[in-house]
């Protein structure tokens, strides 16, 4: 009939889609290729994430990487808005949206330029009047890894807090003499065997964190992302 003429190409894509469909289930298709952006901080995606890639890029050849750099509680909420599809970051997540493998241990380090620490020692609470503390910003999140820490200090008074937003932008100021921080372990781990920085107040251990990759927790490529997160994580920080 006519119309079964019209339906036969119809009925033949279908079959042949469905045939597909069963193919791809059992694995027997090639992954689809697709964009994916990770979100990472501008330091640690010049010095760490970059130099991965090409890794990534044979571990994953259907994959075409992209990069956004951004602050921590800026990647979770553009990850959590889809904006990026996924974030590494060792911001402190809170919302179920998300989800999150561990890549890195980030340890800390509270430190000062050795001229500066000769001239004015940090070895005591009060000594800190001598001296300004540099942070990301006013809620001091890179200090509290010290001053939470056990037998961390809550009133230390420092001469003045500044805020300086980046790590790159306060180890360039404390490596100036222009005041002490507590940085990233493994971003001043060259000037601290240097000799350059020195630790201070080293009777206070900080506390530590992790790096992790943060996605959707209901995004359905969770599985790539896992899988992305245990690549990374063999690889040290640098």
């Amino acid at each position: 009939t006519e119309q079964g003429m019209a339906l036969l190409p119809h009925a033949r894509r279908t079959i042949e889609e469905a045939e597909l469909c069963v193919r791809a289930a059992q694995g027997e298709l090639a992954p689809p290729n697709m964009d994916i952006t990770i979100g990472t901080r501008h330091e640690l995606g010049l010095s760490w994430l970059v130099p991965i890639l090409p890794e990534l890029r044979e571990s994953y050849s259907n994959v075409t990487v992209h990069l956004y750099f951004g602050s921590g509680t800026d990647l979770l909420t553009r990850t959590r808005s889809q904006e990026i599809d996924c974030a590494i970051t060792s911001t402190r997540m809170m919302d179920p949206r998300l989800d999150g493998r561990q890549l890195r241990l980030e340890q800390y380090a509270f430190v000062g330029a050795a001229e500066l620490i000769d001239e004015k020692p940090l070895s005591k609470p009060s000594d800190a009047s001598e001296h300004e503390l540099i942070d990301i910003n006013q809620a001091l999140p890179l200090f509290r890894y010290w001053r939470d820490a056990p037998g961390g200090i809550d009133s230390m008074e420092f001469a003045s807090v500044r805020q300086f937003g980046t790590i790159a932008a306060i180890r360039a100021l404390i490596l100036q003499g222009e005041g002490v921080g507590v940085l990233p372990e493994y971003f001043v781990a060259k000037e601290l065997e240097s000799g350059k920085l020195v630790r201070v107040m080293e009777e206070v251990e900080p506390l530590t964190d992790y790096f992790r990759l943060v996605f959707r927790a209901d995004d359905p490529r969770r599985g790539l992302f896992e899988s992305i997160a245990e690549t990374l994580a063999g690889y040290p920080l640098q």
